[in-house]
């Protein structure tokens, strides 16, 4: 897999929805995420990828995290299962539905998803 992707949303004619994700599947890539930064390029983010579908392994915290994020869960055939505005320093944000994948970008990400759209990775 590329390291960086971009996200396209299948429901809205392929709308850009983030222009350059890292693709995160390593221990490290998953312990560290966005803590300890002060910010995040607008058209960033991460792709973080679980093996399997599961609530409990796509749970996220924001503890040392200094600026708000959107989360957007996908399940195993990129279908948007749940889609959050994440504040800093909350301990917990668990998806409602069981995800494969989540996305972590600014803010604005969540005008451009919804439940239920499928979206689609393409190498960057």
């Amino acid at each position: 897999m590329a390291q960086y992707q971009r996200i396209r949303n299948k429901a809205r004619e392929n709308l850009i929805v983030l222009e350059k994700g890292k693709w995160c599947a390593s221990p490290w890539c998953h312990f560290k995420g966005l803590m300890l930064r002060t910010s995040l390029p607008a058209d960033e983010g991460l792709i973080f990828v679980r093996r399997s579908m599961s609530v409990t392994n796509t749970t996220i915290h924001m503890l040392f995290c200094f600026f708000a994020i959107g989360v957007v869960w996908l399940d195993a055939d990129l279908c948007v299962v749940d889609c959050k505005l994440a504040k800093p320093w909350r301990p917990l944000y668990a998806p409602k539905a069981p995800a494969q994948y989540y996305l972590e970008a600014n803010p604005p990400i969540l005008d451009v998803v919804a439940e239920g759209e499928q979206l689609i990775f393409e190498p960057h």
